[in-house]
């Protein structure tokens, strides 16, 4: 199988900043709390944005960036849990946003914040068997709508945002090689759905699913190095998933990765889902930290359980 790389990176998030400060207007918390257990400092949540314009705004400036056109764009991924609509896929609207060709597969993929390497792996398959040989790859939520205000254990976590990536597939690339994995669990991180009796919110059990993550992020290096017959030092950056900056910080620990191959924008977005890992992609590349010839393992980890890793590279 012929393998993808990165042609742009793109993002958008909402103008609206909440903070530490503003959240312990509403519930017992701190700064100092919150800050000492998750890294997070600030969180951008939609006021006059919507799911749909986070959506496009990220992809047009990944289309931008890559200097494809939308009629060059093979397959459409969105990767989100808080689509506008079950029907139409935020995918097929944003087809329509775009002016994308209408002779290609467009559609959502629920995996929460593993959602976008999930979608990676799965534009990689379809480019393979299209004509056209660039994917467009969006990871996009608006937490702030399904989030209990009321529960200061979730409240402080999540953010809004999305990120998006312009993929090409080109004979003679390597696979991204992904590793995923899900492990179905109704309790640890939940969202209910339409008729379930219960309210559209998140709920999780917090220690629980932390412990999960430390366990999984491991796993997934291994598995990922072992694929590609690599080893840390061969790698030339790591993205992981923005969740807890605490996980973070263990898995370098871990594999002695120094602190000039890692990042964390935990602290300004908190947990945006399947947005986090390409939010910080866009940044890394802005920042001139990634780019052509770049070799980076990224990871995800979170509801369903479901977890993930691979190697992506950029293209030259």
């Amino acid at each position: 199988m012929n393998g993808i790389k990165i042609r742009g990176m793109g993002r958008c998030v909402p103008d609206h900043v909440v903070t530490n400060a503003d959240l312990a207007k509403r519930v017992e918390t701190s700064d100092e709390w919150i800050t000492s257990r998750t890294g997070i400092q600030h969180r951008h949540h939609c006021t006059l944005e919507t799911h749909g314009t986070l959506c496009a705004g990220a992809a047009r400036a990944a289309l931008e960036r890559s200097g494809v056109s939308p009629d060059e764009i093979g397959a459409c991924i969105v990767a989100t849990v808080t689509a506008d609509t079950l029907v139409p896929s935020a995918a097929c609207l944003l087809q329509r946003e775009l002016g994308l060709p209408h002779d290609i597969p467009c559609f959502d993929l629920s995996a929460a914040c593993t959602g976008f390497l999930f979608a990676l792996h799965t534009v990689e398959c379809l480019l393979n068997a299209s004509p056209r040989k660039f994917g467009l790859v969006v990871g996009v939520e608006t937490l702030s709508r399904v989030t209990n205000w009321d529960d200061r254990g979730t409240c402080i976590l999540f953010g809004d945002g999305a990120g998006a990536a312009v993929v090409e597939c080109r004979e003679g690339w390597p696979s991204i090689g992904a590793e995923l994995g899900c492990h179905g669990d109704s309790r640890l991180l939940r969202l209910p759905g339409v008729e379930s009796g219960e309210r559209s919110l998140i709920s999780m059990e917090g220690t629980r699913v932390f412990k999960f993550a430390v366990e999984a992020v491991p796993w997934c290096i291994d598995r990922v190095l072992e694929k590609a017959g690599c080893a840390v030092e061969d790698v030339d950056f790591f993205v992981f998933h923005q969740a807890n900056a605490r996980i973070i910080d263990l898995a370098a620990r871990k594999y002695h990765i120094p602190s000039e191959k890692y990042y964390k924008n935990i602290g300004e977005y908190g947990n945006t889902s399947a947005a986090s890992i390409p939010l910080a992609l866009s940044e890394l590349e802005d920042l001139g930290r990634v780019g052509p010839g770049s070799r980076t393992l990224v990871v995800g980890f979170g509801g369903g359980l479901t977890w993930g890793g691979a190697i992506v590279g950029f293209a030259d």
